[in-house]
């Protein structure tokens, strides 16, 4: 079957120009104004992402994400500050928090999906509250409990229901990836991980030696001296760091390919091909453009991150098929409960 690819058309300057009056506009605001700061900058992301000829949009209302971050800030700032009144009003404050977040976060997934559309059709989000309590809160502390050799099966589970309960019009998504796939992807990066730590500290030692060794030779102390430790502990945070930034960037790959590849809307497969390698060219060239900058590259950096990402995402369609999918759809009444009228829980709690 054809595969129909994703398309970025955004540049890293006419982000810069969105970005950069968004962030002097939320200074100027303390902060107010960030909520319509996400419209606009989501509204060029999703203008600027196009599938088959046709590009997604974003409706948010600024209002609804300002009331999100308001509450997130005062359930924060409760949960922050009880520590200081007493012990017991820390874990009240912590229950409290925990009790409301799944439907909050369920809140902010249905939020989301009903303000994106493609081709003039909204998505939206059928998620029950009780799963996202299951989702949200049962197996994230089951993760806490079992040392987290639960989080494959919690990040399947979030998965699951994000995917699982999201609709194009009436037309249903569906997730079919498995526990055990969540977990071999996790596996292998932890042994990556392992074998890191391992390097890093056969590399420091290695370095030791060397120092010791020539220092020896030369008739001083075997010891490094401070200067030669300095050296040694520079080089070993910098093999640390390049070995972290391909971590990421596997994980990253393995995990959003994993994730994609099991993900149908109706009959239609999504498919992601992402390199680790690429990944890791990536990040690094970004990580060392923003610290040279100053931080001006972070909007360059971030459309470079989502292009690549998006333009290696396709979905399994010929193009014919997807239109004619598309406009059956828009002719379908939506369902009442899927889409019924914002009320006073319509909130967006996402950054």
């Amino acid at each position: 079957m054809e595969k129909q690819y994703f398309k970025f058309t955004g540049s890293g300057g006419e982000y810069f120009k969105i970005w950069i009056v968004n962030l002097l506009l939320t200074i100027v605001t303390l902060g107010i104004y960030g909520a319509w700061a996400k419209v606009r900058r989501n509204q060029y992301f999703y203008r600027n992402t196009w599938l088959d000829n046709s590009s997604f949009d974003y409706h948010g209302d600024p209002i609804a994400i300002l009331k999100g971050r308001i509450i997130a800030l005062i359930l924060f700032t409760a949960y922050s500050q009880s520590i200081k009144i007493s012990v017991t009003l820390y874990f009240v404050a912590l229950a409290v928090v925990m009790a409301i977040l799944p439907w909050l976060i369920q809140r902010s997934l249905k939020f989301k999906l009903r303000y994106s559309s493609y081709h003039g059709l909204r998505f939206r989000f059928g998620g029950s509250t009780k799963d996202a309590y299951m989702t949200f809160l049962l197996w994230p502390v089951l993760t806490l409990f079992t040392l987290y050799l639960l989080s494959p099966f919690t990040h399947k589970s979030i998965k699951q229901y994000q995917h699982g309960n999201s609709f194009y019009g009436n037309a249903p998504f569906s997730f079919t990836g498995t526990a055990g796939s969540f977990y071999k992807v996790y596996g292998k990066a932890f042994a990556i991980s392992i074998a890191a730590i391992i390097g890093v500290s056969l590399f420091g030692g290695a370095l030791a030696g060397i120092f010791g060794a020539f220092g020896g030779f030369a008739g001083m102390s075997a010891t490094p001296s401070p200067k030669q430790i300095i050296m040694i502990v520079a080089a070993v945070y910098g093999f640390m760091i390049l070995a972290g930034l391909f971590i990421g960037p596997y994980f990253s790959s393995r995990i959003n390919n994993l994730i994609w590849n099991n993900t149908q809307l109706e009959n239609f497969s999504f498919g992601s091909q992402l390199k680790a390698r690429s990944l890791f060219w990536i990040y690094l060239t970004n990580v060392l453009g923003i610290i040279c900058t100053l931080g001006l590259f972070k909007p360059f950096a971030t459309v470079r991150l989502l292009k690549y990402k998006l333009e290696n995402m396709y979905l399994e369609a010929d193009s014919h098929a997807l239109q004619q999918f598309v406009a059956d759809q828009a002719q379908e009444p939506i369902s009442a409960l899927g889409e019924g009228a914002a009320d006073i829980f319509d909130i967006d709690i996402s950054l």
